[in-house]
């Protein structure tokens, strides 16, 4: 598999920390991309080496172990005239210098292509930042769930009569760390093309925003505020929603006049008979009676009995917690569990796959590096 991967021979230096860059630049990895960690020693390297509760010897843990599979580590202080001498030869051999420091920082550490043209005019230098570098907030630092309070996330999210709610995960940290790969591979090619290349820049406020997506171009255009609806529905199509089955709860996406008339007509129920719910208009208009006459329907059985009758048919998704979404089968036949070598734990760890396929296969992954660990053999060799 690593002979054929798309990025091999691509090399990435990356000053990186937490989550949003190192998931960016982990995408990379997988594809093949050589994926250098530049790390301070003496701030212990990224800091979430550090982040409890599940640690894996010294300076490793799980979450490291998340976000940094498939790389490796060079230790130097960029502050230093050895480290920033051994950083500037390391620049001369990469395609691309990737960072999710504070917007401040790189120029401060120079590491903007208009410091390392001079070194190679080809690089690419990708900046992820919270707020962006060109922004009166550029020193300011930032987080995931700070995005999502003020992009209005929050306010969409959760029950009408309930205080907002943000999602259980940082996905504004991983769209941002998404975003920041793309961008870096559109560099890249284009300084295939012209020798030249670039700053390419992204920021975790922009994602956000940008992920405000249809409801940010009704309110530009229509001053419509989308709120929230119970049971998490759709702001304009029905039912899709959360439905309550006999043991629990499912997830019904009818997002098509055609999979409302196959539902009632697998289900046998003659709601769709109902004046009020023979359109999308009327159903979105009377919610309320809607959504409980289709709980009387989903209520006759499991949601395990639902998944097998709807599977494939009508969308229809089990609400599950995280223990039964790993663990299920279906996550078994796709392969999106693998286990990975650790020298400090016998049985190894278990990680995410890559979401990736390259010729109908993931990519294997290899486990995220000590600190340093490459540091002789990719500044000395």
């Amino acid at each position: 598999m690593t002979q054929t991967l798309p990025l091999k021979g691509l090399r990435i230096l990356s000053v990186e920390q937490y989550g949003a860059g190192p998931y960016g630049t982990m995408l990379l990895a997988d594809l093949g991309a050589e994926v250098i960690k530049i790390e301070d020693p003496s701030r212990g390297g990224d800091v979430s080496r550090s982040v409890g509760p599940y640690m894996l010897g010294e300076g490793d843990s799980e979450f490291f172990q998340t976000f940094s599979l498939g790389k490796t580590s060079v230790a130097l202080d960029l502050k230093s005239n050895m480290g920033r001498a051994q950083f500037e030869a390391l620049v001369k051999t990469a395609d691309a210098v990737a960072n999710n420091l504070r917007g401040d920082q790189p120029g401060k550490l120079g590491l903007t292509y208009d410091v390392l043209k001079a070194i190679n005019p080809k690089i690419v230098c990708a900046h992820l930042s919270a707020y962006g570098r060109k922004s009166e907030r550029a020193a300011w630092p930032g987080y995931d769930y700070l995005m999502q309070a003020e992009a209005g996330f929050m306010k969409m999210s959760g029950e009408p009569d309930g205080p907002p709610v943000r999602c259980g995960l940082s996905i504004i940290d991983f769209h941002t760390g998404s975003q920041m790969a793309t961008a870096l591979l559109a560099g890249v090619v284009g300084a295939m093309r012209t020798g030249e290349g670039c700053d390419v820049d992204v920021c975790l406020f922009d994602t956000a925003l940008h992920q405000l997506s249809y409801p940010a171009t009704w309110y530009l255009n229509q001053g419509h505020v989308t709120g929230r609806l119970p049971r998490g529905s759709h702001p304009s199509i029905a039912p899709s929603q959360l439905v309550r089955t006999k043991d629990g709860w499912g997830m019904l996406m009818c997002q098509t006049p055609k999979f409302w008339d196959l539902w009632c007509q697998i289900t046998g129920t003659d709601l769709g008979q109902d004046e009020r719910f023979a359109t999308i208009p009327a159903r979105r208009e009377n919610l309320a009676a809607l959504s409980e006459a289709v709980d009387a329907v989903m209520m006759t059985k499991t949601t395990a009995e639902w998944t097998e009758v709807l599977g494939g048919k009508v969308p229809f998704a089990p609400v599950l917690d995280i223990s039964a979404a790993l663990d299920s089968a279906y996550v078994e036949s796709v392969e999106m569990t693998r286990e990975v070598d650790h020298p400090d734990t016998e049985e190894g760890v278990r990680v995410l796959a890559s979401p990736f396929r390259v010729n109908g296969e993931r990519p294997q992954p290899t486990r995220a590096p000590k600190l340093g660990e490459q540091t002789t053999s990719l500044i000395n060799g």
